[in-house]
């Protein structure tokens, strides 16, 4: 068992240590030898893991999507802004993420080692779908053309906010998307109770790590 958690651990570092190279260079001039040294760990051990620069990448990829903090709701819609919210508050401070939107963006590599992008426009066409049975989205809407359109704009969102603000109003740029986007596909008595403040993403985190403290003072008791 300690075995299986320190591989564990080694992985994560390895990832980490990527993502941190990824997002600074980008996928090209990243180098394996300096991925090593950001990890702290033996060549042998990141091989073990990864036999390739494209199989890190890939790795860094596949940690795009998560649900760390998906907290169920009422509103199915509410669930998809909050998952948009949170990310637009992590993305700047986790190289994990950042990598995400630098290694997706790179039209060369993409045949190397893929893109984040499609596993998005999944995500958000499921929840819209999801939504839309539940009677909360626009009877002429279709989740998945609506989802390439949020992609899109997403997209926009994000570089912009890095050339003209460096991440800092990435809350409110996401927040003001969802303002524009969600008057076309939702239900009016829906819309009227989704939160869509520039702040929701840091609530909704803040939400979920003090639950995770509750629940661990709750299991030492």
């Amino acid at each position: 068992m300690a075995q299986q958690e320190r591989a564990v651990r080694t992985r994560r570092a390895v990832l980490e240590a990527a993502a941190a190279v990824f997002a600074e260079r980008g996928y090209a001039a990243a180098t394996i030898a300096e991925i090593l040294n950001r990890a702290g760990v033996t060549k042998g051990a990141l091989y073990f893991h990864f036999d390739s620069k494209a199989a890190l990448a890939r790795g860094v990829l596949q940690e795009q999507i998560s649900t760390e903090y998906h907290v169920p709701r009422e509103l199915k819609l509410q669930e998809w802004v909050d998952a948009g919210m949170t990310l637009a508050d992590r993305l700047p401070r986790e190289p994990l993420l950042l990598a995400g939107v630098r290694l997706s963006a790179d039209l060369r590599g993409r045949s190397v080692f893929g893109s984040a992008w499609p596993a998005w426009a999944e995500f958000t066409a499921a929840r819209l779908t999801e939504a839309k049975a539940r009677g909360e989205v626009l009877p002429h809407v279709v989740p998945e053309e609506s989802a390439q359109v949020f992609l899109g704009a997403w997209t926009g969102v994000q570089l912009v906010s890095q050339a003209l603000a460096d991440w800092a109003d990435l809350d409110e740029r996401m927040a003001a998307l969802f303002d524009h986007l969600l008057p076309a596909i939702t239900v009016p008595s829906v819309l009227d109770r989704l939160d869509t403040a520039p702040d929701r993403g840091a609530r909704v985190i803040a939400e979920v790590r003090g639950r995770s403290r509750t629940a661990l003072a709750g299991a030492r008791a």
